[in-house]
């Protein structure tokens, strides 16, 4: 079971890591910037991304929301107690994400090409 959730963890940063580094370092050509150090500004940014959204899914509170209706003062919606399941499922993404965007930062630190770390 670990095995497999290695796996998917694995993947999902190789996805999230080639897919920002494909991207940044296109807009770092369009900008005439330096491929490493577009890759490594690039890895910052979706790293800060996921921390953000792991800080903000983690504390989400125990109240969801139930009924219809996309306006905030629809008067069709009213607030149910989340499951044990879906609070489990809430801190577990917030952990995922938190690890993933941790890892970014350190990648980006080492592909900076500005500082050394040593």
């Amino acid at each position: 079971m670990l095995l497999a959730a290695f796996r998917r963890f694995w993947f999902l940063l190789v996805a999230i890591a080639g897919g920002s580094a494909i991207v940044a370092l296109f807009v770092g050509l369009i900008a005439g910037a330096d491929a490493l150090r577009s890759i490594s500004i690039g890895w910052y940014s979706v790293g800060a991304a996921l921390l953000l959204g792991g800080f903000f899914v983690g504390n989400r509170g125990p109240a969801r929301p139930q009924g219809e209706g996309w306006f905030p003062f629809s008067v069709k919606r009213w607030v149910r107690w989340a499951s044990p399941d879906e609070q489990r499922d809430s801190i577990s993404l917030s952990a995922v994400l938190v690890v993933l965007g941790f890892v970014l930062i350190v990648l980006g630190a080492v592909a900076d090409t500005r500082h050394s770390l040593i």
